[in-house]
């Protein structure tokens, strides 16, 4: 969960417009792993990932699991690229079956259709032949598949240097700058958000 909060925290920094869907799973992960309860009630959600983001007026919104009138649900409101971050391999599998039972899911079907960027950010291990089979498929509607496994080239000292190595590689795939470690060969990172 630490993946998506950091990624969120990052994205805000960067001055990005964020569209937020949290799943169940994920506010039930989010306690378990974080020890924080996100609001159930996206406008009171929304509130509250502002505060701790800190981000500007309209900058952030927050969409129910069922709000099918939100912007993401339609192929003519469909935003640049998508991160479903952490991904589990149940949302995996009902990406790759083309189910829309939630706006996660039918946001990432719009993502796929429009030929937009998806990144799916997958959290489990060890993986299954099914697993394996549905990433394939994604992967070939164009899905970007990015297992969380951080590398330890960069000599992480600490358990947030393992998470930023992740979330500076979807930041790389969404094209938004940052700082967060230095690029390959580089002697000191570029300058941009922390």
């Amino acid at each position: 969960m630490q993946y998506g909060w950091r990624l969120l925290e990052c994205l805000i920094a960067a001055q990005v417009r964020v569209y937020l869907l949290i799943s169940p799973a994920a506010q039930v992960v989010s306690k378990l792993e974080l020890g924080v309860t996100i609001p159930a009630q996206p406008l009171v959600a929304q509130q509250f990932f502002s505060d701790h983001c800190r981000a500007a007026p309209g900058q952030l919104r927050v969409f129910g699991r069922q709000q099918w009138t939100a912007p993401v649900a339609s192929g003519s409101h469909a935003p640049d690229a998508m991160v479903i971050c952490p991904c589990t391999v149940a949302t995996l599998a009902s990406v790759a079956a083309g189910l829309s039972d939630d706006l996660i899911n039918r946001a990432a079907d719009v993502m796929l259709k429009e030929q937009r960027k998806l990144i799916m950010v997958l959290r489990e291990t060890p993986l299954s032949v099914i697993h394996l089979e549905n990433m394939l498929r994604l992967a070939r509607a164009g899905a970007v598949i990015m297992p969380a496994s951080p590398g330890f080239y960069g000599q992480p000292q600490t358990v947030n240097d393992l998470v930023d190595f992740i979330v500076a590689r979807v930041l790389d795939h969404l094209q938004v700058a940052h700082s967060l470690l230095p690029r390959w060969g580089d002697e000191s990172p570029p300058a941009a958000i922390d």
